[in-house]
């Protein structure tokens, strides 16, 4: 009995040790989005983002990831235009300083290629949405961590959540496509 015991919980450990949890490295990360303006495409990003992903290779549907884009880090290259775009025409970044992604499920569609689904807030409004991700590669990072390079696309509507108002109508398309490059690392235990 004892050792019935010992190798279910050897079993319990491998099984725990199979998910690693990687750290979002803000600053080799980004989230981008583009959308139509007038007959040409506008395109921005974020530059912060936080948050981590819990991997786990052997049983990918048991993965999560949780990430948190600060708002008033969107740029244009554009002084101006990203001051519109965190008034409260747009984003609304004082009253709204934060939009956040927390998946849901995770479902296996090629080789390293997953649709990961959960649930996006901006601006208070929470929407189920698809993110169509790719593990890039694994490899060595500094200080014995290991790193993982993720990319995902979706596309949404900016009047879903509540995004530029009716004003914005007519030179703004409202289908929007997001573009998200992560760098995370994960550090052992020592």
């Amino acid at each position: 009995m004892k050792r019935i015991i010992a190798l279910l919980a050897l079993v319990s450990a491998a099984a725990s040790l199979s998910a690693e949890t990687y750290t979002i490295d803000p600053v080799h990360s980004s989230v981008g989005f583009s959308l139509r303006h007038l007959v040409a495409k506008f395109t921005s990003s974020f530059t912060k983002v936080t948050g981590t992903i819990n991997y786990d290779a052997a049983k990918p549907e048991a993965s999560t990831v949780e990430a948190t884009i600060a708002i008033d880090s969107v740029s244009t290259a554009n002084e101006k235009r990203d001051g519109h775009l965190k008034s409260a025409d747009f984003f609304d970044a004082a009253k709204f300083p934060t939009a956040s992604f927390k998946s849901k499920s995770w479902k296996k569609t090629g080789e390293s290629t997953f649709d990961v689904t959960g649930d996006l807030t901006i601006k208070e409004v929470t929407k189920e949405v698809v993110l169509k991700t790719t593990l890039i590669g694994t490899g060595p990072g500094m200080g014995g961590a290991t790193l993982t390079g993720w990319e995902a696309t979706t596309t949404l509507k900016r009047s879903d959540f509540g995004v530029g108002g009716a004003s914005f109508v007519a030179p703004l398309g409202d289908e929007v496509t997001i573009t998200v490059g992560i760098e995370a690392g994960h550090k052992p235990a020592k």
